[in-house]
């Protein structure tokens, strides 16, 4: 008691205390930010995406993604690309850029066109079981009656929201089948880049010199995600010239509200989102910072219902719910 109010009535005690708490929650807080992140990424990537078109949205995002990160890169290194990173770091981490950004992308932004952004972050949760099962095949990780369990769990979640009940008492699936397709592509193409990613973080934090590693190994996430964004503009900008549509990309800088959107869904998610998420996992566990970036398809329901005008129902928040305890089963258990 006397502690507390020494506490209470000091305000150097507040500040230390403040700061204590703030430094051993640090991973945890970043967690949190990242699924606020994304959730702003989701929303503004779906009102872009309605603007300027998937391929155009993501020629935009991965070149601006590219730039931001080449600026940290410059402040960090004093070079504008990942400068220790051989070519087997490159290798994988344009591996991982193919399948998570251009491939996972495509298909989460065409998710976000044919049911919403809401159920796109509903279907994002199955990210971690893609990204279990390929580490089961790649690197030959186990398999256990807890991450079958958790796969099951988060399959109901997303099953109680899709799933409905017609006039005649029989189950139907409430979503467009199209819909659901980009939904189950996206989530694939997060966990298997999400894999690629890692090992290729794994070489690449191999190349950099001991003596400075300390000094920059916060950055190497971001120099990771410098590399993805390589790939995924690559890949973006070969198929909009393929489909004859590179006219809509200079076309596209009259689009104000387009453009706004896509700038605020590039510093929340590609520079952001997916720099600060490999960040948390260097100050917390694996498992507490997962469960917390998870949270998204929770977090995304009011704005959603804000800004979209999409209902909230009980169905909806207990789908999402119980798609969230399953992704934390996969790291908590």
């Amino acid at each position: 008691m006397y502690l507390c109010n020494e506490i209470i009535q000091s305000p150097l005690s507040l500040e230390a205390s403040a700061k204590y708490y703030f430094v051993k929650y640090i991973g945890e807080l970043i967690s949190l930010g990242v699924a606020c992140s994304w959730t702003v990424a989701a929303i503004s990537s779906e009102i872009g995406s309605r603007h300027l078109g998937v391929f155009v949205m993501n020629v935009w995002r991965m070149a601006l993604a590219l730039l931001f990160s080449a600026f940290l890169m410059w402040i960090a290194f004093d070079c504008p690309y990942p400068l220790y990173a051989s070519g087997t770091a490159w290798c994988w981490l344009l591996m991982s850029g193919v399948v998570g950004y251009f491939f996972g992308d495509w298909c989460l932004f065409n998710c976000y066109l044919t049911i919403g952004s809401r159920y796109g972050q509903l279907f994002m949760t199955l990210a971690p079981m893609f990204t279990a099962i390929t580490a089961w095949v790649m690197l030959g990780q186990e398999l256990s009656w807890r991450t079958l369990l958790a796969m099951a769990v988060t399959l109901s979640g997303i099953a109680i929201s899709v799933l409905s009940r017609n006039g005649n008492h029989h189950v139907v699936v409430s979503l467009p089948t199209k819909g659901i397709l980009f939904g189950i592509g996206a989530g694939l193409g997060q966990g298997v880049g999400l894999v690629l990613s890692k090992v290729g973080l794994d070489y690449y934090s191999s190349d950099v010199p001991a003596s400075i590693l300390p000094d920059v190994e916060n950055y190497l996430p971001f120099g990771s995600n410098m590399i993805r964004c390589v790939a995924g503009l690559a890949c973006f900008s070969i198929w909009l010239l393929f489909r004859g549509e590179a006219s809509r990309l200079a076309g596209s800088i009259h689009d104000w509200r387009g453009l706004t959107a896509m700038l605020v869904a590039v510093f929340s998610g590609p520079f952001v989102g997916v720099g600060f998420s490999l960040m948390a996992l260097q100050y917390t566990a694996a498992g507490i910072a997962s469960t917390l970036m998870a949270l998204t398809p929770i977090i995304i329901l009011l704005p959603s219902r804000w800004i979209f005008k999409q209902p909230i129902t009980l169905r909806n928040v207990m789908g999402a719910v119980i798609s969230c305890i399953g992704v934390s089963l996969f790291f908590l258990l």
